[in-house]
Formats: structure tokens, sequence, C-alpha cells
């Protein structure tokens, strides 16, 4: 068995891998979705890794790029996504095996950490290859008058309002203020919200891009609930809060939903929210930080994140 690290020429087998794996339903498996993930990420491209066996590829083990910063000090992270062994070969260590070397080149290229939200099922391996949990994410959540629910599911496609001629100077208060707080928290700037929710194939955000506000949301059905879920939410200092609390509550009626959720570090407050550790579980993978620093960020505390930042791709 060999291991390689993948190119572009390298798609169409990773994704017939991907397909015989995981099969067609859990999640879109197409060159487009591929190439939004891990080729024109403006973070950068993944470090994907590749299992070959005589000319054929039986494992892929995809890291995505992140960003995260600290005061002025920014760190070079991972995301571990994409996974996944041919049912012809597994049972031979292949997750393990790809896993690994990708944390050994990650260490050789000076990267400095990755983080994901695995399920019950994954979180094992992960923990015994030396992830480490941190907690809970923190959610919350505000009930919706029952007088605007609906019972109606119909989403065809969710607007979006993007004025590449917007200054998004406030997207550099928002930076500042983060800055300020000390706690570790992902850059933004305009490429990265175009990327991530108006250009976006895996999933449909309602987006609201002004010159003074970011807001990006969709609905997620929860059983027999749908949540109108906030993303993203940014603002400049020159909108209050009852702004943004109105424009959240009108497309919570529009969509007819039960509750909303968000980031109860985000900039909207809700005096009617309740929050608590409703989120899955943050896991963490030290690769090149210090003890105390690992210390630092394995304390949820200490990560100022948006629902967005963490939702899984």
């Amino acid at each position: 068995m060999e291991i390689k690290e993948g190119t572009e020429q390298d798609i169409p087998a990773i994704l017939e891998v991907l397909r015989a794996s995981l099969g067609e339903t859990s999640s879109q498996k197409t060159e487009d979705v591929w190439r939004f993930k891990h080729v024109d990420n403006p973070f950068g491209k993944s470090l994907v890794l590749l299992a070959v066996e005589d000319g054929k590829v039986i494992g892929v083990r995809a890291f995505m790029r992140w960003k995260w910063q600290r005061r002025e000090e920014t760190y070079s992270a991972f995301r571990a996504v994409d996974t996944a062994t041919h049912p012809d070969h597994q049972g031979k260590g292949v997750f393990k095996k790809l896993t690994l070397k990708a944390l050994e080149i990650g260490k050789e290229r000076g990267d400095h950490f990755v983080f994901n939200t695995p399920n019950a099922q994954s979180k094992p391996g992960y923990l015994k290859m030396g992830w480490k949990e941190v907690d809970k994410l923190k959610t919350s959540l505000r009930p919706v008058n029952p007088f605007f629910w609906k019972s109606t599911n119909g989403i065809s496609g969710y607007p979006k309002t993007w004025n590449d001629n917007n200054g998004f100077d406030f997207l550099n208060d928002h930076k500042e203020k983060l800055v300020n707080k000390g706690e570790l928290f992902t850059p933004k700037d305009t490429a990265y919200l175009k990327w991530r929710y108006a250009k976006n194939p895996l999933q449909d955000y309602h987006v609201l891009a002004t010159s003074n506000l970011f807001l990006a949301a969709y609905v997620k059905k929860q059983g027999k609930f749908k949540e109108l879920r906030v993303s993203e939410v940014i603002k400049s200092p020159k909108i209050s809060n009852a702004v943004i609390k109105k424009e959240i509550k009108s497309w919570a009626r529009k969509y007819g939903v039960h509750f909303i959720s968000f980031s109860p570090i985000s900039d909207v407050k809700f005096l009617t929210a309740v929050s608590g550790k409703f989120g899955p579980v943050l896991t963490f993978r030290n690769i090149e930080v210090s003890e105390a620093t690992e210390n630092e960020f394995l304390n949820i505390d200490s990560w100022a994140y948006s629902l967005g930042d963490l939702e899984l791709f």
C-alpha cells in the first residue's frame, strides 16, 4: 500500500471511493462540491492523502484548511472532514495510516492543530489517535410565538442580498473586538463570507449582506420541529441589537419555525433565549502548539465561534 498526496487529477477516483464507501445519500459527492471544500477554500487547498494499491485509490483522508486567530497570532488549522475506505479494502487500517501520515505532514509544514465535531461512531477512533474532547458546543435557543408556526415545509430557495460594492468596513471593527477579547476566532473577510454562505453548494443560506450587517441562516428540521439556525451574524457598531433581532424574527415568522438557534458569543442577544451545551462535542488534536496553549484551547470558553464556524462540512 502506497500513501501519497492527492491532486486535482485524482478527484474522479476520490469520488468513486467516497460513493462506494458512503453511498450517495449521506452528502453530495460531486466534483463541484469537492472543489468547493478542498480547492476553492479561501484558507487554502486541503491536505488530501490517498491510499493506493495496485494502481487504484482504495482510501481517502482529507484535512480541510482553516484559520483561527487569538490576539495577533494566527493558527494554521485543519478540520478533519472527508474520509473513506473502499468496502473491498476495509480492515487494513487505512483510515489510521492516512490520518497519522496527515498529522506527520502537518507537523513538518508548521501547521498547529486539527479540530472537528465527530459523531458517536467515529469519535472513539479519533480519541485513540490522540484527539481530546474540548466540550459540547454552547448554543442559545429562543422560542418563536406559536401564532407564527406553520406546518408547511416547502422552502425552494433562500434569498441572497449581496452587493459587491458594499464596503464591509464593519468586518474590521468586528475583528478588532475579537482580538481585544483574547479568544480564538476565525478571521473573516468578504471572500470568506461569499465562499462560505453565498456560494455554498452543500447548504443553501438566507443571506443579508449590507454595508453595516452580515446575516446568514437556514431552516433545519429537528424531528417535528423546525429551527432557524443563525449561522453567522456580524454587525457594525452603528447597528443596534434591536435591528438585528427584528430582522431575525421576521425570518423566523416567514419560515414558520418553532425556535431560533444562534451562538451565545455572536452579535445578537435575545433576553428570552436559553443558553446551554446543546451542540455536538468539539474535539482537538495538537500538532505543534505548546502544552500551555493546548490546555487553554481545551477550554471551550477559549473559543469565540459562530455556529457556522463549526457546522459540519
